[in-house]
């Protein structure tokens, strides 16, 4: 079953997803990705459902045909700060802000959101895996996230950041246990196992 193109025919819409809610470390990321008219792309759907190779296909072609795109993040220090779901509306707001063009009405992936200034919005349970423009920004924001805890765990290797990304996986679980925490893990998180 493919993906619809828009939920409100005739309106610039902004689908809005996250990336890393449930992760021990690292930032969680937020993209918002606004859609050409009549622009579909057989192969999108919940970044979830697809393989890197496909991700990172996709993600080269919404970066280049998409008509405006965003990512952002927030840090784990600001996470422990406003907690972990404030910290996703927080991340969504800011890949909003800083999308070139102005949507006039924003598709949230879930059931709750933090109104973004004056534009109306609808929370779309799965919306990844209904509406075109979600699946977009749920594959950049797993992408970049992805890339950017690679890149970090360069200089972290023990945690295994590179497979688990920074989910709560038991080799990650247990090199907190023998390494500690870093800058990099939520600390209002439960990060020791029992």
């Amino acid at each position: 079953m493919s993906l619809l193109p828009y939920y409100s025919v005739n309106t610039l819409e902004a689908g809005c997803d996250e990336a890393g809610r449930g992760c021990l470390a690292g930032p969680v990321f937020a993209a918002a990705v606004i859609w050409k008219n009549n622009f579909s792309h057989p192969l999108l759907n919940d970044s979830k459902q697809l393989t890197l190779k496909v991700r990172n296909k996709l993600r080269q072609m919404i970066e280049q045909d998409a008509a405006a795109w965003a990512v952002a993040q927030v840090m784990p220090a600001e996470i422990d700060q406003v907690n972990i779901l404030n910290a996703s509306f927080l991340a969504m707001h800011r890949a909003i802000a800083a999308l070139n063009v102005a949507p006039a009405l924003l598709l949230i992936d879930g059931n709750r959101f933090t109104p973004y200034s004056s534009i109306p919005h609808v929370c779309i349970v799965k919306g990844d895996n209904k509406y075109q423009s979600i699946a977009a920004a749920s594959i950049l924001a797993k992408t970049h996230r992805d890339e950017y805890m690679i890149q970090l765990s360069a200089q972290f290797p023990q945690y295994d950041w590179q497979q688990n990304k920074g989910y709560p996986t038991q080799k990650h679980r247990q090199a907190i246990q023998q390494f500690g925490v870093t800058i990099h893990h939520r600390r209002s998180f439960k990060l020791e196992s029992e």
